[in-house]
């Protein structure tokens, strides 16, 4: 279908965002501007000084792109490093307010909302542009890093969620939780992440290679790839499932990534002679990914947010390998109970270990749920997908308040 008939008045779009653009941030960023740039939007990007969403990484793990200033700044006392989240407003307000009166022409802009930005609202409003927020944090939620300034974090959010032309989640129970703090905040959608099913295609070569170079042929394998932190209980999880390995010769873990929690992960595996089923592979170059993803047979999520939407859910659906995920509700809005992947009650890991057991037994589920879980993102869960929601929505919210 023609460009012109999917972004109807639609020509050029303002990407801005206050992240370092890495990892998962980075994966959404590049989703959303190359599914623009596809249905003929032109895109501008503006990033935080010295971050660039586009760099290519090096590993599949956060990428080293970031500027010494950057690490600087994140270390610094929580009450100072947010002061400088609201110094920067100063910033992105110049560099708004430049780029506006140098392009004229854009049509909206498209902010990755960060906590104790008001910039992007005040620039577009003074120019009557359309801004639409997507939102991925709050003040409203549990954070890694507890706020400080937290009252002055909801009165600058409840401020811009009321003023912005439109509000996208990741999520019902993020808006939800957001609108009960926000009465009067803007119109909202809620958009899951996605994955291209052009990026998540492998080879039967890819496969057997990478099943050869791990020792994998012959077994049923079950994978993680992403970052070995504390809240994504990857470590937790091989403790629990270490005891029952022995008596299931025929499964084994492939887990990809590495991160805080690494070290102490692959001392435990060897110190309880576990490396023959669990497989750590470390960082991996991006070009090994889609081999490491074709080798596995099924994957686990042993733990996310309650309001966030995990970006790798999508990409091992997308790949045809069905996952194992905990039942919080934004899982819940995509993930169909053996149809599309299996869920376990969350936080509950003995549960966890249960399914992935007891799903590993069973080769010609796995295929079958693979199966449609691909088919489930190639249909409704690509970027493109996200893109013609997001155009959809601009064109309902953008005289909102005389933009």
């Amino acid at each position: 279908m023609p460009a012109d008939h999917q972004t109807p008045g639609v020509r050029k779009v303002l990407y801005h965002h206050r992240t370092q653009g890495k990892a998962v941030e980075g994966v959404h960023i590049r989703g959303i501007t190359d599914a623009l740039r596809a249905e003929g939007v032109h895109v501008d990007i503006i990033s935080l000084p010295g971050a660039d969403p586009y760099s290519s990484p090096k590993a599949m793990s956060p990428t080293k792109q970031a500027k010494p200033w950057m690490s600087f700044v994140t270390k610094l006392p929580e009450p100072l490093f947010e002061l400088v989240e609201i110094a920067y407003n100063l910033v992105a307000g110049s560099r708004l307010r430049t780029y506006l009166r140098d392009n004229p022409d854009v049509d909206f802009i498209y902010e990755r909302y960060s906590l104790f930005m008001w910039a992007g609202i005040r620039a577009a409003r003074r120019r009557g542009i359309p801004i639409i927020l997507e939102v991925n944090d709050s003040a409203t939620v549990y954070r890694v890093r507890p706020l400080f300034f937290r009252r002055i974090a909801m009165a600058i959010e409840r401020s811009v969620f009321r003023k912005a032309s439109g509000l996208v989640f990741v999520s019902g129970v993020f808006r939800d939780r957001a609108r009960a703090a926000h009465p009067d905040m803007a119109p909202a959608i809620v958009t899951p992440n996605a994955a291209n099913i052009d990026k998540f295609t492998f080879t039967q070569a890819q496969r057997d290679e990478a099943r050869a170079r791990y020792g994998l042929e012959g077994s049923v394998v079950c994978g993680y790839l992403g970052a070995f932190v504390p809240w994504h209980a990857i470590d937790r999880f091989v403790h629990r499932i270490a005891d029952r390995l022995a008596e299931n010769p025929h499964l084994k873990l492939l887990l990809v990534g590495d991160g805080a929690t690494f070290p102490a992960l692959k001392a435990f595996v060897a110190s309880r002679g576990l490396s023959e089923q669990v497989i750590l592979t470390g960082r991996v170059g991006h070009d090994a990914v889609p081999g490491l993803l074709a080798a596995m047979d099924m994957a686990i999520l042993p733990s996310a947010g309650d309001y966030t939407s995990p970006v790798k859910l999508f990409e091992f659906m997308a790949c045809g390998v069905p996952p194992v995920a905990p039942d919080f509700e934004p899982i819940k809005e995509v993930l169909v109970e053996d149809r599309t992947g299996w869920m376990f009650r969350a936080d509950d890991l003995d549960e966890a270990v249960r399914q992935v057991l007891e799903r590993s037994r069973d080769t010609a589920a796995l295929s079958r749920v693979g199966a449609a879980a691909r088919a489930y993102v190639t249909e409704h869960r690509q970027w493109r997908n996200n893109i013609l929601e997001l155009l959809e929505f601009h064109a309902r919210v953008r005289h909102r308040d005389g933009a």
